[in-house]
Parts: structure tokens; sequence; C-alpha cells
């Protein structure tokens, strides 16, 4: 499609924007959010006509591009048979997205408690592990992000946090494995490897294995920096899980669904977590949705016991209808393998190729359509190009970086000192070669703020 210019309806739509929403994570008086026209495929453009590569994935969701007809035709059918009804019916659409989903989860994750998005699901994943060991506490690690409702923000481990940190939610945060900034002093990936399992069963043995009902994890951390753990890690946890009787919990919002090219992150370390959650990319965000996937041993815990949780929308039929529809074009279109194949192929080669000439980059780390750049001022001491946190003034190299970018046509992902390169897992060779040109120029502005 290409973008008409509308600059009179888009000063309409800002105006009202900043008379009358409340953005997220924001300081309301202190952005300036960009009036969308539309999107189709890989791009969006505004209502001046910019036309933008979005190398972010909407936020690391539209797995399958923006405007999949496919997608937006089930959607269309199932609003014209049956808009909404409640959850304790069983309904054509819900039941097939479950199935779906039930196919491709590891091991006997067979059952599927729907939300409205990755939080939530991960409020009643905890819960859910919480009634069935009766114990209080949850560990999750420092680097991570799991949702913004109350619960999920303690569990999260950045600075989104602390605003809302009461220290009365009874979660434990650790310190999981990042070779590029060990906490364990390590040298090597085996050495990271064992001192972070070291250190987690030292943390449940000082907290006391008895009241740690859960161990939550991102498979692969993604606004935390996309870094993933090394080889054993995962099974290691896993076993730490199995000698103490903690749940394992994995959380796959953002990993999930072709992102890292498997249907689940899991596959790739073959270990099997006793709930996992998901949202995002389950119907590539058309239609909010997300849910746990319940492994055979905690379902039964409510087999004849109710669990005390539910939701007014859980498995709207809009939304499972989306996620058939997204599924079955992951399938068909080879969406997954698209992401595998380009994450092997061109996106890894090329970024490290950039790294070898950008001295603004310290690391690149990722797999599938899930990267990260970790930008330093200094590639040999590791100094940040932006001191953690950092705000105003402090944050001006990444602003900097980021601008460029923006005034090339690709619209980034930067959290931190780190530029994520998320795009559809659908992406097209040419589009991803596109925005990685854009990247290379950019960093030019990065490598101005090293030493």
């Amino acid at each position: 499609m290409t973008p008409q210019p509308s600059p009179e309806v888009g000063a309409a739509v800002k105006a009202a924007d900043r008379a009358h929403v409340f953005h997220s994570w924001s300081a309301q008086e202190l952005i300036d959010p960009l009036a969308v026209a539309g999107a189709e495929g890989s791009y969006f453009w505004d209502y001046d006509g910019t036309r933008y590569l979005d190398f972010t994935s909407g936020l690391v969701y539209t797995n399958i591009g923006y405007q999949h007809p496919k997608v937006v035709a089930a959607i269309q059918e199932q609003a014209a048979t049956m808009t909404t009804f409640a959850p304790a019916f069983a309904i054509e659409a819900r039941s097939e997205a479950a199935r779906l989903i039930a196919e491709r989860t590891p091991g006997d994750l067979d059952k599927i408690f729907f939300t409205n998005a990755g939080a939530d699901a991960v409020e009643h994943a905890v819960r859910m592990a919480r009634l069935h060991t009766g114990r209080p506490k949850v560990l999750s690690a420092y680097r991570s992000y799991h949702g913004g409702t109350q619960q999920a923000v303690n569990l999260t481990g950045d600075p989104r946090r602390w605003a809302s940190d009461g220290a009365a939610a009874g979660v434990v945060h650790f310190w999981a494995p990042f070779l590029y900034r060990s906490r364990f002093y390590a040298e090597t990936e085996e050495q990271e490897c064992a001192r972070a399992l070291e250190h987690l069963e030292t943390t449940i043995a000082f907290e006391g294995p008895g009241t740690v009902a859960a161990i939550l994890l991102e498979t692969i951390p993604g606004t935390a920096g996309i870094m993933v753990p090394p080889p054993g890690y995962l099974a290691g946890v896993r076993e730490i899980c199995d000698k103490y009787g903690i749940v394992f919990v994995l959380d796959e919002v953002m990993a999930g669904f072709g992102r890292t090219g498997e249907w689940f992150a899991a596959d790739l370390f073959d270990v099997v977590p006793d709930l996992m959650t998901f949202a995002k990319g389950v119907n590539s965000g058309y239609v909010p949705l997300g849910g746990v996937a319940i492994s055979g041993a905690i379902a039964e815990t409510f087999a004849k016991r109710p669990y005390p949780g539910g939701l007014t929308y859980s498995g709207h039929p809009l939304a499972c209808a989306a996620a058939v529809a997204t599924i079955n074009v992951m399938a068909e279109e080879g969406v997954v393998e698209n992401a595998a194949r380009l994450g092997a192929d061109v996106v890894g080669p090329a970024l490290r190729e950039l790294a070898g000439r950008h001295p603004s980059v310290g690391e690149v780390r990722g797999v599938g359509m899930f990267w990260a750049l970790e930008l330093v001022k200094n590639q040999e001491t590791r100094e940040p190009l932006v001191p953690y946190n950092a705000a105003g003034e402090a944050n001006a190299p990444m602003a900097a970086f980021g601008s460029a970018v923006k005034a090339q046509g690709v619209w980034p992902f930067i959290n931190m000192n780190r530029t994520h390169v998320v795009p559809a897992c659908n992406v097209s060779e040419a589009e991803l070669k596109e925005g990685l040109a854009v990247l290379d120029a950019a960093l030019s502005v990065a490598d101005e703020f090293t030493q």
C-alpha cells in the first residue's frame, strides 16, 4: 500500500492524543508520539507519508507483520459469527486455539489457560505455582521484564519495578548468567553457567527451599538485552527445581511463536518447564491474547479443586480466531523456519561484521529474529555507552543514535545501552538488508561518543 499524505488528519489525531491519551511508562508532557496512519507487512507510515521499516515488530509481537490478509479475514469471519462469549462455555475458536498451542508446547504442557496479555499470564502462573506447592516465594532474575501489573512488575528485575516495589510481594531476585557482564568473574561460558547455577542454589538455600514456590525465567530475556543462556543453564535450573520441589516457570511472552527460529525458545535448550507463559506472537498482537500452558501435574492439582482465578475475556473469540489463523499461517508459510534461516545466514553474520567495524559495538548476541547490539564507550573496558537507566542529557548518545536510525526510515527498538534487531519473523531478506544498512550508517553516530 502506498501511503497518502494527510497532514491535517495527522494533526487532529495528534491533538486528540495529547489532550486525552495517557501513555504508559512516560512523563506525559515530555513525549511526542508519532501519529501513525497505517501499516502493512514490515512497514508503517505517518500522515506525512513517511514510511518506516519496523525493526521493533510493534513491541516484539507482530511476528507475521501487519495486516496479514488471512488473519484479518479470520477476525472478520469470527466477528460475523460470534463476536464474544463467556469463558465458561466451549466454543470452536477457543478450543481450536488451545489445541494448536498445545500441539507446539514442549513436553506435557497440554492444558491452556487463556489471559488477555503476558502480564496477567505471569500473574496466573505464579498463583498456580503457589497454590500447587503451598509456598509463598518466587525467585526471578534481575535482568528481566515480566509485565506491568502488580505481581508481574515486582517479578521484573529492571528499573521499571522500582516505583512499585514495596518489598512485600514475596519476590527474591538473583543473578542469571550473562558472560559479557558477568557477576561471577567468569571467563568462559562453562564457568558462567556453573557459577550462576551455584549462586541460584545458594540463594535457595539461604531463603529456605521449603518457602520457594517457583523460579521464573524468561527463556531468553527480551527487553533486558536478549541474553541467550549458556549451554546447560536452563537444564541445570530444571534439575534444581526438581531437587527442591520448586515449580519451574518459563516466560515465553516475547521469545515464543517463532521469534527465536523455533515455536518456543525452550526447544533450543531441550528443556520442559512446569508452566509456560505466552502472549504477543500467538496471534501477532492483532487482538489481545495471552495464556499459561500447564503441565499435567499442575493441572491435576485443580482437577477436583477449583482454580481461584479467571478473566471475563479469557479466550475471547476474536482473539482466539486470530490465534488459530496466525498459527496456521506460520505453519503454512514457513515463518518459523524463515526466522531461523535469516537469523543464521543474514542477521548474525551482518551484525558481527558491523561489530568489527564500529568501536561502539561491544557485543552481538541473539538467534532467529531476536538480536541485540550492546553499545559501549570503550570495547576494552566495556563501559556502557550510557549509564544504567540513563535519562536526559546522560542518555544523549543513545538518543542521537536512535534519531539517526529513524531519519533513514527505520524504526529502532532501543533500551538503555542496547539496540535490538527484532523485525517480523516473515521479514524478507531484502528488507532485512535494508534495515541492517541503516544500522551500519547510524552506528557512525554512536562511534562519535566512544573513547
